[in-house]
């Protein structure tokens, strides 16, 4: 295992000869969230628990801010309480015969600080509770007093194993909106780890994608949800609207076959995939939220591009969001979805049964020429 820290920037190589599927590669800025995401088993948590110290590597190197916290060449390896690493556990871990502030402070250096106590209560709105037990909080307020402890240290980086898990909807909605207010006061690397491809995409800058212990992709969440670089990541990360097509040359142009349709694509796309132009079969994706309804009432600007008529077979509505799947027209049951406003849907009277026509805009068609 090789993991590589450095102050400005927390930069993760990870091998393991004990595991050789394990192969992680990723950095993370000061201040930025990046959230670990993958199936189970993938190796999210493990990732952790290395940065932390809680999992021992076969070899390899981990550097804080130009300090070696392990390093197998010279028989280096500080344990947990010697990093500076907060760390934030799924089950919280409180300990349920002390009290929150005791909670607190016995991650502080000086666990004699009842004034660090109830400074950090207050940092995350739990101020005048430092005298309750774990079982006499909510599950939101131990996973605030869990966040608090793990900031007792002065950490350099923040490490948060799906720390949402274990709270209801409406609870987490608030929890998010408290990390995201909170994280602008850490200038730290925050690293998350959760299962929920929402709340990544909600709350993180940057996402990295494990698979089988193989960091497969790292971007923007916008990168990786509209433009996977394969198709297998499009599938882990449950991409909509994923088909297959054949890139044609129409001089000067390429354009994509998908079934009876000759699709405009966008020429820059086709320029930076070229090298892969030979295999011909590609798979392509486009956002639900790009799929371009044309209006009953008004043309739509762009109705000219790539129209395909759909026949509605189902409509569903969820927070002012209206997700309709249509099945193409003599196209053997395939089914493309296209997401809009739920006021779109209302004014233009959308109802199962429908036969509308959509555009498929070409800036939004992404290939996956690998």
């Amino acid at each position: 295992m090789v993991i590589y820290y450095d102050y400005d920037m927390l930069d993760v190589f990870l091998t393991d000869t004990r595991q050789p599927q394990l192969s992680v590669d990723f950095k993370c800025a000061p201040g930025e969230l990046l959230a670990l995401v993958g199936p189970s088993g993938a190796g999210k948590s493990t990732v952790l628990r290395c940065i932390a110290g809680l999992h021992a590597a076969s070899h390899g190197v981990i550097r804080s801010n130009h300090k070696d916290w392990f390093n197998s060449s010279n028989n280096v390896s500080l344990t947990p309480q010697q990093r500076r690493v907060g760390f934030v556990f799924q089950n919280y871990a409180l300990f349920p015969h002390l009290t929150v502030a005791e909670n607190i402070q016995l991650a502080s250096p000086d666990k004699t600080d009842v004034m660090m106590a109830d400074t950090l209560l207050s940092k995350v709105r739990l101020h005048g509770l430092g005298q309750r037990y774990p079982h006499q909080l909510s599950g939101g307020q131990q996973q605030r007093v869990a966040l608090a402890r793990a900031l007792a240290r002065s950490p350099e980086v923040l490490l948060l194993d799906e720390p949402f898990s274990a709270v209801d909807k409406v609870t987490r909605r608030k929890l998010y909106l408290e990390l995201n207010s909170l994280r602008r006061e850490l200038d730290m690397p925050i690293i998350l780890v959760t299962h929920d491809l929402d709340e990544a995409a909600m709350l993180a800058d940057t996402m990295v994608v494990i698979h089988h212990g193989h960091t497969l992709q790292q971007g923007t969440p916008d990168q990786i949800l509209h433009q996977p670089n394969t198709a297998n990541i499009a599938k882990l990360v449950d991409v909509r609207n994923l088909f297959q097509g054949n890139i044609t040359h129409e001089d000067p142009v390429y354009r994509l076959q998908w079934h009876h349709f000759s699709l405009e694509i966008d020429q820059d796309n086709v320029a930076r995939n070229k090298h892969n132009l030979d295999k011909q079969t590609v798979s392509w994706t486009i956002s639900p939220t790009k799929v371009l309804l044309h209006q009953r009432l008004r043309p739509s600007r762009g109705e000219q591009e790539n129209p395909i008529q759909c026949t509605i077979v189902e409509i569903l509505t969820l927070r002012g969001i209206t997700t309709v799947l249509m099945k193409v027209q003599d196209c053997d049951d395939l089914i493309i979805q296209m997401d809009l406003s739920e006021h779109v849907a209302i004014r233009n009277a959308l109802v199962t049964g429908d036969t509308i026509t959509v555009s498929l805009l070409a800036s939004a068609i992404h290939l996956i020429c690998n």
